[in-house]
């Protein structure tokens, strides 16, 4: 295995465990924004760049609701 492969199962097993843990608190739906980030810069690192571009906004959707759950919003909102 390679750098890129190590670097890619990485961000995407950081992207299932902080996903399992979101209902245990905003820092976990932070964590998962940041492992969706890393998923992006893999995929545009092997170039699949839809790959990277779904995951990069991926991220951003993440950070939206980590945001509002730490604002106590996200819960109302769903």
């Amino acid at each position: 295995m390679d750098a890129l492969t190590i670097f890619g199962l990485f961000a995407v097993s950081a992207m299932l465990i902080f996903y399992a843990l979101e209902p245990r608190g905003a820092i976990y739906i932070l964590g998962f924004a940041a492992a969706c980030a890393l998923g992006s810069a893999y995929g545009f690192l092997q170039g699949a760049w839809p790959f990277g571009l779904v995951e990069g906004v991926w991220s951003v959707v993440a950070l939206r609701r980590y945001l509002l759950a730490r604002k106590g919003a996200y819960d109302a909102a769903q």
